[in-house]
C-alpha cells in the first residue's frame, strides 16, 4: 500500500477513536487498545450522518478484531488483520459516500482497492493454515 493511503487510514482512525474525547473519557496513563471490552464511542444525537457511519464502522471493526488467538503467529496475524482491513474499507466507503474533496475520494478509492486485495491474500493464508493443520499428523 502506498504511503498516502496509509496516512489517510491512520488519520481516519485517529478521527474515529476521538483522541480528544479519549483523553476526556480515560484518566491519564490509561492505555486503551483495540477492542477494549465494554468501551464504545456512541455518536451524539447531533452527530452528522458521516460521523455516525464512522463510529459504527469503528465499533464493528474493534469487536471483530477480538479474535481467539491460536498461538500460530501467521494465523493470528491474518485473522486479526482481516477485520482491521475491513474497517479501513468501511471507513473509505463512508468517505466516498460523503466527501466531495477529489483528493480524499481518490485516497479512499485506493484504500478500498488495496485493502480488499490484502483481505483476499489474508483469507488465502487462513485457508492454507487450516488445510495444513488438518493435514498434519496427530500428536
Amino acid at each position: 500500500m502506498k504511503t498516502a493511503p496509509r496516512l489517510l487510514a491512520a488519520l481516519a482512525l485517529l478521527a474515529l477513536t476521538g483522541t480528544t474525547r479519549a483523553a476526556e473519557d480515560h484518566p491519564a496513563g490509561h492505555d486503551h487498545g483495540h477492542g477494549t471490552p465494554g468501551h464504545t464511542h456512541a455518536a451524539t444525537p447531533a452527530a452528522s450522518p458521516s460521523t455516525r457511519a464512522f463510529e459504527e464502522a469503528a465499533m464493528r471493526m474493534h469487536g471483530d478484531m477480538e479474535i481467539r488467538y491460536s498461538g500460530d503467529v501467521d494465523r493470528d496475524f491474518a485473522a486479526g488483520m482481516i477485520p482491521h482491513h475491513a474497517g479501513a474499507v468501511a471507513m473509505a466507503r463512508v468517505a466516498l459516500q460523503y466527501s466531495k474533496d477529489p483528493e480524499v475520494r481518490a485516497l479512499a478509492e485506493g484504500i478500498v482497492k488495496a485493502q480488499e486485495a490484502e483481505i483476499g491474500r489474508l483469507q488465502a493464508i487462513l485457508k492454507r493454515k487450516e488445510a495444513d493443520a488438518k493435514a498434519a499428523p496427530a500428536r
